[in-house]
């Protein structure tokens, strides 16, 4: 029986449309979920949008359409973002589904049915950007909203309750038994911080709204949009697959992926909610930094956004991907531009990787008219790869993507040094160094073909075509390391990353 795994981003909000910070997320998910296709286990990768609460209707009511008009235009954009990114989801969901709506009813009764749920008044700041009430030791000077920087209102209304603080021992015990279960550990401490400064009930509806799940119980409420949000990762696996119930094979999640300023919902909320629902916690939350421009971080509210579309457009998706997993080091901040964008095109991905692959398919035409002869690879070179397919394995598995990145591209510098020792020009020159010849021509090619498989959960289209080209098998991941045999007659191939492009 196949292991599964099951990986998520965040579902977007839809009062406006996707931005690259979207697309970071998003392409770390599927880096992720193609590694573990890899490794021969059975996948589910989803991604959606959320499309309830005060943000999308205010949206709507300031462009004079109904909510649903839009939740359903900018819903399409972040679908139609997925696969111009590449990305492998196995489903899309969207809260305003009905499948999704009855099932946040149903468990959200449940969670009340358990005697977590009561009626009360809440009075505290609020923002609309980030549909969020706010504690007093998270407002900015001026009563500001420390993430949108706007004028907080001050709120008063009765909802329904979820008794959060009830979760206080058991949220405790949590972090205690499991240090792993929130990462980085910057993002681990500052949750744990947060549960220990005490934890207070939260609303779990909205009076006043009308653009959310009806409350079973009292239809002038509805649910409160991040609760109704948080339940997508389980409410999805009950119908994404049509006539069947997913649930019992991939939950709970092996990863949910975050940014940081989603944080105590998922960290703090979401596992208290699973409690008090009676459903089985997460293995793990994986939070991610800001990209940032000019030093704040990207935000459609703040209007400093890069389009993925467009760099797409020119650059195509594996740049795209390649750049937000090497020069921001993923789980960090991390500054973005289209100068280092360029830089980083040009200087790694046209002159080492690219220029890598185009001379060793040359090479083996010129040399050998594109077939390799059976021989022992050269041993110079093994134990700079000896170890690598389960070094990326085990920094994957700490979602540590960048650090993978690195190492795979420490054996592409590698190999290109390896030309320049070797210098195969020269020893086509001597009639007598053509097992030597063979031997670097092989042993190049192997090394090329492993490091394309490992790059394939971040590069899929062009790691396919140098594969295709050395007439290697599929990229799985099982048994892999540098070993003879595995490439049949090497083809001709287009630059992989055109300069000036």
């Amino acid at each position: 029986m196949a292991v599964s795994f099951y990986v998520t981003t965040p579902i977007y909000y839809v009062n406006a449309a996707p931005h690259l910070g979207h697309a970071y997320t998003t392409i770390a998910a599927d880096i992720i979920a193609r590694h573990h296709r890899q490794r021969g286990e059975e996948v589910f990768f989803l991604t959606g949008t959320d499309e309830h609460g005060e943000p999308v209707a205010d949206a709507a009511h300031a462009q004079g359409v109904e909510p649903q008009q839009l939740a359903d235009r900018n819903s399409e954009r972040f679908r139609a973002l997925a696969p111009r990114l590449g990305a492998s989801n196995d489903f899309f969901i969207r809260t305003t589904d009905p499948q999704h709506m009855a099932k946040v009813a149903e468990i959200l009764t449940h969670v009340k049915d358990n005697g977590h749920v009561y009626l009360g008044t809440y009075e505290g700041w609020y923002c609309p950007k980030c549909a969020d009430f706010k504690a007093e030791n998270e407002v900015d000077d001026g009563a500001r909203c420390p993430i949108h920087h706007i004028q907080l209102t001050r709120e008063q209304e009765d909802n329904y309750f979820f008794a959060l603080s009830s979760f206080q021992q058991a949220l405790e015990r949590l972090y205690e038994e499991q240090p792993e279960w929130v990462a980085p550990r910057s993002r681990y401490n500052e949750a744990l911080s947060f549960i220990r400064s005490g934890l207070r009930d939260v609303p779990l509806t909205r009076h006043r709204l009308t653009w959310g799940v009806p409350v079973p119980w009292d239809e002038q409420h509805v649910f409160y949009v991040w609760f109704d949000a948080l339940l997508n990762y389980v409410s999805a696996l009950s119908y994404a697959r049509e006539g069947e119930d997913l649930t019992g094979t991939f939950w709970p999640a092996d990863c949910h992926l975050i940014a940081k300023d989603i944080l105590r919902f998922h960290t703090i909320y979401w596992p208290a909610l699973l409690l008090a629902a009676g459903l089985e916690l997460p293995r793990r939350v994986f939070v991610h930094g800001y990209l940032l421009m000019e030093g704040e971080k990207m935000s459609k509210s703040l209007g400093n956004v890069l389009d993925p579309f467009a760099v797409i457009d020119r650059f195509g998706s594996d740049a795209l991907r390649f750049y937000l997993m090497r020069d921001v080091s993923f789980g960090q901040d991390g500054s973005v531009s289209t100068a280092a964008f360029e830089q980083r095109y040009e200087s790694e991905l046209a002159n080492e990787y690219g220029n890598l692959v185009a001379r060793t398919v040359a090479m083996i035409g010129r040399y050998r008219g594109g077939t390799l002869s059976a021989c022992e690879l050269d041993t110079a070179l093994a134990a700079d790869f000896d170890g690598l397919p389960g070094r990326v394995c085990e920094l994957i598995d700490r979602v540590e993507l960048s650090l993978a990145l690195d190492e795979i591209w420490q054996r592409v510098r590698r190999l290109n040094r390896y030309v320049e020792e070797r210098a195969p020009w020269r020893l086509a020159k001597d009639p007598a160094a053509g097992p030597e010849l063979d031997r670097v021509l092989a042993t190049l090619a192997e090394g090329l073909r492993l490091i394309s498989v490992l790059l394939h959960p971040y590069m899929p289209e062009s790691t396919i075509k140098v594969l295709e080209v050395l007439g290697a098998s599929e990229p799985s991941l099982a048994g892999e390391s540098l070993r003879p045999g595995q490439i049949g007659r090497v083809g001709a191939l287009e630059p992989l990353f055109p300069k000036g492009a």
